[in-house]
């Protein structure tokens, strides 16, 4: 299977079509219709089936990663065969997880008041945690360390020994402490930031300011809202 002539401008064009089949197979992921590649390079059926065949057959001499299979007149590019041990190995890689502020947070509450509930957690933190707590079962730094012998029986939350490990303490009283002085320089920054959202408000409408109560549930569901839409696209 040679290349292909041009008689519009006298010109081989067989790369530039091949280039075009290998571009629409790569992108759509499915298999692709004969018609359909015909209409990407513009040319006839009979003419688009030569040359998906012609890059199939380069795809199997180069020995390339990937490979196009030929599915009731359509075609789609897959991997390799042989290659299948190793993207295994990758597959099987831990995934990195990403402990963005509100998990921080979320945990933190866990690791210093174990156990917990998730309803003891949101009034802590002002807003409701579930996602958080999930997240952190999910990475194996919290499990189910029982049921609250109260109505619903709520589940008790705990940190595991993954956590100390990822955290480097042995035990939970290695635990650090914050000293008085820490603790009213952090009070302090945060009356500052609540103070200038509550007047940056005040400047853009021009109606009453928030409390600070409701402007601390504003920023912590501002920050669960961002920690969800971060992991919907981790997830994709």
């Amino acid at each position: 299977m040679g290349d292909f002539f041009d008689e519009d401008d006298g010109q081989y064009r067989t790369e530039d079509w091949e280039a075009i089949v290998e571009a629409v197979l790569f992108t759509m992921g499915n298999s692709v219709e004969l018609k359909q590649l015909a209409v990407a390079i513009g040319q006839s059926e009979e003419i688009a089936k030569r040359v998906v065949l012609h890059l199939q057959k380069r795809y199997e001499e180069e020995k390339r990663g990937m490979r196009i299979l030929e599915l009731e007149n359509a075609y789609q590019m897959c991997t390799c065969a042989d290659y299948y041990e190793n993207l295994i190995r990758v597959a099987a890689t831990p995934k990195k997880h990403v402990l963005t502020d509100v998990i921080l947070e979320t945990l933190s509450i866990i690791a210093y008041r174990q156990p917990v509930t998730k309803m003891e957690i949101g009034k802590i933190r002002g807003v409701n945690s579930d996602h958080a707590v999930n997240r952190l079962v999910e990475y194996g730094l919290v499990y189910e360390a029982g049921r609250l012998d109260a109505p619903g029986r709520p589940a008790l939350f705990a940190t595991t020994e993954e956590f100390l490990r990822r955290f480097g303490v042995s035990s939970m009283v290695d635990l650090p402490t914050m000293n008085p002085e820490q603790e009213e320089e952090i009070i302090q920054e945060v009356e500052e930031e609540l103070q200038m959202k509550l007047g940056a408000q005040e400047d853009a409408d021009g109606s009453e300011p928030k409390s600070v109560s409701e402007a601390v549930e504003e920023v912590l569901k501002e920050r669960d809202e961002e920690e969800e839409s971060y992991d919907a696209e981790d997830q994709n």
